[in-house]
């Protein structure tokens, strides 16, 4: 039980770790020092809005 404990909790710091929001993987702009958007950037919202729809559509009783 421990042992699953353990390395429950290493997974969940190493998802912390990569998603956190020091670490950036992107160029310039990206980031907290400042932002711009890409056309692209919009697929990521609409997947996003799916999402939660499908969510609280199958979440309904």
């Amino acid at each position: 039980m421990l042992r699953t404990f353990r390395k429950a909790i290493k997974f969940i710091a190493t998802g912390a770790y990569l998603m956190s929001a020091s670490i950036t993987f992107a160029h310039d702009g990206h980031g907290l020092q400042g932002s711009h958007w890409h056309a692209t950037d919009l697929w990521g919202f609409v997947v996003i809005g799916v999402v939660l729809a499908v969510a609280i559509w199958q979440g309904r009783k």
